[in-house]
């Protein structure tokens, strides 16, 4: 056994601040193939704004689709943030150093891709404003509180204002290390300003500190609402499949299971693109793993209750809807790929330290993960849609058309696309945190505290 070895702060800030202050030839190659990306799917949403939602292939009764599955995505990515930062922060596990920023960062960015979708979704955008903001006074007009359409919007903007002050917090005493190696550059004015006259008193990593723990405590409550709040769109309709009371809980595992799978994804790539050998181990990508293990066996039970429900009710409709997912083509074979990337095949392997502490299998298996939850939303939304009715003429078919695929993609890349950009102003890692772990192994290595687990190597 034997000890990582130490950092000191001058390497810390001259390794972490390496993108901010020069600009590799990879992030250039990567900023511009997902800026056009993102470009083209703009194109599409304006060409679609100026043709109407006839270019795609939403049709009655199936009148969600790619852009609302997209959507429960993009939120359920969103708790990434809060899971690995707000409940680790509180809970002072050592492990969290390392990924909390880039958590929270990634929790501003796909809460910003998933409000895209319903603008995207109303088909007239600028229209959706008329029925979620009263500003019509004169005509008394307000919104109706009873709608999904107001809930969304007010759980969403709450979380990610929260989250973006959560972000903020932490990030101050970074933008006040950047602002004294930029001075006499264009970049100083702009950090001066951004770090709020910060210089590292007790006062101020006092007030910092409490900052910190009580937005981690507030957010949690908003944490739960919104995926909450986003499956009681389902819950209170009378589509067959959606009014199902454990779709609170079951979303917002549903949300951890995608959410903490997406960070590990992150991680193995920021290890290996800004080459952060020295921040990220084998031992965070190993705790993470084992997190998943709990949170996916957890959302297996409620997926389970949720298919128990229907069995135990026999309520027709519903059951035609589950005949259709499980035995009905193309269905049963999104099905079956939904459950074997989700579950089947990461979870068994996670159980083997071996694929824990390998970036590569911890890579893919998380990777297939996402897939198979993006294909879960699916699987919820349009099947119970296209057998909505007891009657043979309402029943419908569903075919994306290319104009939805070139969205969905483009909100694909918009995310990472972000990221990198958000990488070239700001450290992805923590420089605070990073300097406060090392200061804890400096000590260890005197004898003067207990080993966590996290700083050995076996």
């Amino acid at each position: 056994m034997y000890y990582r070895r130490t950092l000191t702060d001058a390497q810390i800030n001259r390794e972490l601040l390496h993108v901010v202050f020069t600009t590799p030839m990879w992030w250039i190659v990567l900023v511009v193939s997902l800026g056009l990306v993102v470009a083209v799917a703009v194109a599409a949403v304006g060409y679609m704004f100026n043709q109407g939602l006839g270019v795609t292939g939403l049709r009655q009764p199936v009148f969600w689709g790619f852009f609302i599955t997209n959507f429960v995505f993009w939120v359920g990515i969103s708790h990434a943030g809060v899971m690995i930062s707000a409940i680790l922060r509180l809970s002072q596990a050592e492990w969290r150093r390392p990924m909390v920023r880039a958590a929270e960062i990634m929790t501003v960015f796909s809460l910003m891709a998933a409000l895209t979708m319903p603008l995207v979704h109303a088909g007239r955008a600028w229209r959706i404003f008329y029925w979620i903001f009263p500003y019509d006074w004169s005509r008394g007009i307000w919104p109706d509180t009873r709608s999904p359409l107001i809930w969304d919007p007010v759980a969403i903007f709450t979380y990610l204002i929260s989250s973006s002050l959560f972000v903020y917090t932490a990030l101050i005493p970074d933008l006040a290390v950047i602002r004294d190696r930029s001075k006499g550059t264009w970049r100083y004015p702009m950090y001066a300003i951004l770090s709020l006259g910060w210089h590292g008193s007790p006062h101020q990593w006092k007030l910092q500190g409490i900052a910190g723990i009580l937005l981690s405590a507030l957010i949690l409550p908003v944490f739960v609402s919104v995926h909450s709040i986003v499956s009681w769109d389902f819950g209170v309709s009378l589509v067959p499949s959606w009014h199902v009371t454990v779709f609170a809980p079951y979303f917002v595992i549903g949300a951890v299971h995608s959410g903490v799978s997406a960070v590990v994804t992150l991680m193995v790539i920021m290890r290996k693109l800004y080459h952060l050998e020295n921040y990220i181990w084998e031992e965070h990508i190993d705790a993470l793993a084992r997190l998943l293990i709990v949170v996916a066996t957890g959302w297996f039970f409620l997926f389970w209750l949720d298919f128990v429900f229907a069995l135990w009710t026999r309520e027709e409709q519903e059951m035609v809807v589950w005949n259709l997912r499980l035995f009905e083509a193309p269905w049963g074979w999104l099905f079956l790929t939904f459950f074997i990337t989700s579950y089947v095949i990461p979870v068994p392997l996670w159980l083997f330290k071996r694929v824990r502490r390998s970036f590569t299998w911890m890579l893919w298996t998380s990777l297939l993960v996402n897939v198979g939850m993006w294909l879960e939303r699916f699987l919820i939304i349009v099947p119970g849609l296209v057998r909505k009715g007891p009657l043979v003429f309402d029943y419908g078919s569903y075919r994306p058309s290319i104009i939805e695929i070139t969205i969905v993609v483009g909100t694909l890349a918009l995310v990472p696309f972000l990221l990198l950009l958000f990488s070239k102003f700001f450290p992805l890692i923590p420089l605070w945190e990073e300097k406060e772990g090392q200061k804890l192994i400096d000590h260890i290595q005197l004898g003067n505290v207990k080993v966590p687990a996290l700083v050995k190597e076996h």
